[in-house]
């Protein structure tokens, strides 16, 4: 009862904090509305693994592509580290808040406010009454229309990734599925897996990528993508 009172009052709430001390205190705007621990003055315990990936992925001048960015913690922490970030966000609300805390930081971070799916065109974002965080392009209900991009045709735009961050709610076959020339860049790949994971194990293996299973210290090879998954390239 309490957690549902409290979604309910985080409903469009923006709040201002900054980065860890480690990537350099920047301030950003971010939102209870995306992840309930947003109420905490300390963001650095909101979500403790994203930060370490950013750590161990990302080096300074790197381009790092976040899919899927929400209020934009992993591309605000990237670019603090020196990384040059594109954020795609669906949510034209999210995609706005990112815009205005790389107003605020002056971090370069790159906002493009679509969808990315395996074809270009308009599509339909269904929002989540469990928080922004958990919107997709799959659901029902009360949906936003938004424009879908693949991640393709991002490069005509943009530097290809070196790190490419994707976390979609489900929809991570469409994304890769669009990102046939990406993943010809061989980028190192940190991705939320919860559908269709036969599918993009085949997929990523016919790329010439291993998996990992991204949260174990020991990196443990995983058969096919688990909930999250760090997949890197083969060596030659």
């Amino acid at each position: 009862m309490f957690r549902r009172i409290l979604k309910n009052l985080s409903r469009r709430v923006v709040l201002k904090r900054h980065l860890p001390r480690d990537f350099g205190g920047a301030p950003l705007f971010v939102s209870p509305d995306a992840a309930l621990g947003y109420w905490r003055r300390d963001i650095s315990k909101v979500d403790p693994f994203l930060l370490s990936m950013v750590r161990e992925l990302v080096r300074p001048k790197m381009s790092v592509w976040d899919i899927g960015a929400n209020v934009g913690l992993f591309s605000f922490a990237a670019a603090a580290l020196g990384a040059q970030v594109v954020a795609v966000e669906a949510d034209t609300w999210l995609a706005n808040l990112i815009h205005r805390s790389a107003l605020l930081n002056r971090l370069p971070v790159t906002v493009i406010p679509a969808a990315a799916s395996d074809r270009q065109g308009i599509s339909r974002l269904y929002l989540s009454e469990q928080g922004k965080a958990s919107n997709s392009l799959c659901g029902d209900g009360v949906a936003q229309t938004v424009i879908a991009v693949t991640l393709d045709s991002l490069l005509d735009h943009f530097a290809p990734p070196q790190v490419l961050k994707i976390d979609v709610e489900g929809i991570e076959y469409a994304v890769l599925s669009g990102a046939r020339k990406v993943l010809q860049a061989r980028p190192l790949i940190f991705c939320e897996v919860s559908n269709n994971h036969e599918a993009i194990g085949k997929l990523l293996r016919e790329a010439d990528y291993e998996f990992y299973a991204a949260r174990e210290a020991q990196r443990r090879p995983l058969l096919r993508p688990s909930r999250d998954t760090l997949a890197v390239p083969r060596q030659p």
